[in-house]
């Protein structure tokens, strides 16, 4: 017999999926002019804080749970070249639209078990190599929330930089 899925990620999906279209919305009509304003005086630029965003998704969904596609697996591994990389606004919503498509369809198929699921830092080798402490395991249930509010927090940050510059703010309603 198959579990159900569980009302939490249900919850989160729906939810999320709001936020993320209204995030779509605000970027694609962005400007490379644009996308280079800065979040605040001395500040990363409004493309960085978008590329930041994605980045968050892709770490924990794919480098921590193996959830993604072959376009993430791509941003991911241009993103571990370490190169300065200016991003135009149909690449920046491409990358949260490819990086959508594996978050919604895992939040689809896990049920209750499945966010119990703990997950070990891949990456303890290169922390422990750098001098840094180990990070701990989380559960799938802790991840998704995590990069959820990393998303509500950036949000606030994208809207707050949109308003700031008299471009469009950010709105999830």
């Amino acid at each position: 017999m198959t579990q159900p899925l569980s009302p939490l990620v249900t919850f989160y999906r729906q939810g999320w999926e709001n936020h993320h279209q209204a995030l779509i919305a605000s970027i694609t009509p962005l400007t490379q002019e644009q996308l280079s304003l800065p979040v605040a005086p001395h500040h990363t630029s409004i493309g960085e804080l978008l590329a930041h965003m994605v980045d968050a998704r892709i770490s924990w969904f794919h480098g921590w749970m193996g959830e993604s596609n072959k376009a993430m697996i791509h941003w991911h591994e241009e993103r571990l070249r370490n190169t300065l990389t200016t991003y135009e606004a149909t690449e920046l919503a491409a990358s949260f639209e490819e990086s959508w498509q594996v978050i919604s369809s895992a939040m689809e198929r896990w049920n209750f078990a499945d966010l119990e699921r703990v997950f070990p830092a891949a990456h303890q080798a290169w922390l422990q190599s750098q001098g840094f402490e180990e990070e701990p395991a989380h559960t799938r249930q802790w991840i998704v929330w995590h990069v959820l509010e990393h998303e509500i927090h950036h949000g606030g940050e994208l809207s707050l930089a949109l308003g700031t510059h008299g471009l469009e703010s950010f709105y999830t309603w």
